[in-house]
């Protein structure tokens, strides 16, 4: 399979916000638009921090991806850090997914990204499966923590 993947811009966010409420509908974030456009326009505005892919046609994106960047002395420098990921019901399990995963990595590798990073349900086993043939790897001694500032 050969999706179309491209970086997102200000231009995107018509497409964008409507997936991205889908997204947060399935896993029951409370987010509303206001929220959702705060969040992700600085990324499609070009901050350093992360950005925003959209995967499938241009007119009508299956999906998108965000990463965001930070640093970590542990791999040895810059590390990305999968923010969300989500494709459209009616085409999952169609290899989406593990290309975007795939293509994004290749590129973030090669502007010097040490290491990507991404949160998971361990209930979750489709997407444990999803994400292990993307070459992703719990860390067992580790666990995510959160303090909300």
């Amino acid at each position: 399979m050969s999706t179309t993947i491209h970086l997102a811009t200000p231009a995107d966010a018509p497409k964008l916000l409507p997936l991205m409420a889908a997204f947060h509908a399935e896993y029951g974030l409370d987010l509303d638009d206001a929220h959702r456009n705060a969040a992700v326009s600085p990324l499609l505005e070009g901050s350093p921090l992360g950005a925003v892919w959209l995967f499938g046609l241009a007119k009508a994106p299956t999906g998108y991806v965000i990463i965001t960047f930070g640093w970590s002395v542990e791999m040895g420098g810059m590390e990305a850090f999968v923010d969300e990921l989500y494709i459209r019901p009616n085409v999952r399990k169609r290899g989406l997914a593990s290309e975007a995963l795939s293509t994004i990595s290749r590129s973030l590798r090669d502007v010097g990204v040490k290491a990507l990073h991404l949160e998971v349900d361990r209930t979750d086993e489709p997407t444990l499966r999803l994400y292990t043939r993307a070459h992703f790897k719990l860390r067992e001694r580790y666990s995510l923590m959160t303090r909300t500032l």
